[in-house]
């Protein structure tokens, strides 16, 4: 696992030494990138569910101003740690240990906001949904910004609120990555 390209380019990421983690494949990132293409520039980003911080990170080496990344797990919040510090990015990055759905509350009561959130849970658990359910209860999504979501090819997404827009889904082997618009306007609460 690598940075494709950018100011890190080149760099081989610190990667789990069990299954625990599951980084999003080289030829994913590659072609999640080559879609969003220079939107990430001068963007903050939410990295949920991290893992390694690969998707955090090659968005910071391809020019995003700030990353925040959120976790659970120690051990992925220490490999994230150790490969931010291998780029040389710790001035731009914000790690939390803590559930994505309740940092996302968090984030939005202390102001926060993203242009581009990525979202690779664990497969199968019902997060995807969670995810989307809090995105719309709690915005920290810009108007016009991005949840990119990574999921099972068997997993389904279920029908979205009115401020979400699935604009394109893309199917990589047995994984489908879904790129999701935010239409602050059209947030209706529950």
């Amino acid at each position: 696992m690598r940075i494709i390209t950018g100011r890190a380019r080149g760099l081989q990421l610190t990667t789990p030494k069990n299954f625990d983690v599951r980084p999003t494949a080289d030829r994913v990132k590659e072609s999640v990138f080559s879609i969003i293409g220079s939107k990430i520039i001068g963007t903050q980003v939410l990295d949920l569910f991290a893992g390694t911080g690969n998707l955090g990170l090659e968005s910071w080496s391809r020019g995003a101003e700030g990353i925040t990344f959120i976790d659970e797990s120690r051990e992925s919040l220490r490999l994230v740690q150790a490969n931010i510090t291998k780029c040389k990015a710790d001035k731009d990055c914000t790690v939390i240990k803590g559930n994505a759905v309740n940092i996302i509350e968090r984030l939005y009561k202390q102001g926060k906001t993203f242009d581009f959130a990525f979202c690779d849970p664990p497969y199968n658990k019902g997060w995807i949904a969670r995810i989307i359910h809090a995105l719309n209860t709690y915005p920290v999504l810009n108007h016009g910004g991005y949840l990119v979501v990574e999921r099972a090819i068997h997993e389904v997404v279920e029908e979205m609120p009115a401020a979400f827009e699935l604009v394109r889904s893309e199917k990589y082997g047995e994984t489908i990555v879904d790129f999701i618009y935010f239409n602050r306007e059209n947030i209706i609460s529950d």
